[in-house]
């Protein structure tokens, strides 16, 4: 998994409520249990029927922080839509809610979720349709930056972030502790030597 420590980037706005995991990935590409290839398929109900969807204007072509509204994710558990998100370049989706499921398979793949207040997220909305908008999101300090100087703080699991910052997915983190875990094996196998010789 790619670190995330700090990401200054264009944002592109995606004003909806109740984004569902259908409409980031429609169901019809889940064919592959590989992370690859979903980036293309990212909206693309959303790109083939909207001309001026974000995603459809070069002025947003190189966006890597997604803006969205409440309840972003929601609908089906499937980890394909976070692989489309990701694989469509984005790094971090800044939105005033996300779906718990969506919000977990997101952090255990990278990609990493900011939720602000409702008010601020409706004036990056509202200022990003430049498609000159760049915000600053730092994980270290749990901060997002906006070009005006000002600043919100966002809250985010400590063990997340651990993972976030160090590139950890769980299989990594699990093996980061391999010698404590070999010591505790070994540990293990002296008591249950010992208790044999005991009887």
């Amino acid at each position: 998994m790619e670190k995330f420590t700090k990401l200054t980037a264009r944002a592109v706005p995606l004003p909806l409520n109740d984004v569902d995991t259908d409409m980031i990935l429609p169901a019809q590409f889940l064919t592959s249990t590989s992370r690859e290839g979903f980036g293309e398929k990212l909206f693309r109900r959303l790109r083939d029927t909207d001309a001026s969807f974000p995603l459809n204007q070069e002025k947003f072509s190189d966006g890597q922080i997604l803006i969205g509204g409440r309840n972003f994710g929601c609908g089906s558990s499937r980890e394909h839509a976070v692989w489309a998100i990701a694989g469509g370049g984005f790094k971090a989706v800044i939105a005033k809610s996300f779906a718990d499921i969506f919000y977990n398979n997101s952090a255990k793949n990278g990609l990493l979720l900011v939720t602000l207040a409702d008010a601020v997220i409706d004036r990056v909305l509202a200022d990003a349709h430049s498609g000159q908008y760049e915000v600053t999101v730092d994980l270290e300090k749990q901060t997002v930056n906006l070009p005006d100087g000002s600043a919100f703080s966002f809250d985010y699991d400590p063990f997340r972030k651990h993972c976030m910052l160090n590139g950890l997915d769980d299989i990594d983190y699990i093996l980061s502790h391999k010698s404590k875990i070999d010591q505790f094996r070994r540990q293990q196998d002296n008591n249950r030597f010992f208790s044999t010789l005991g009887n």
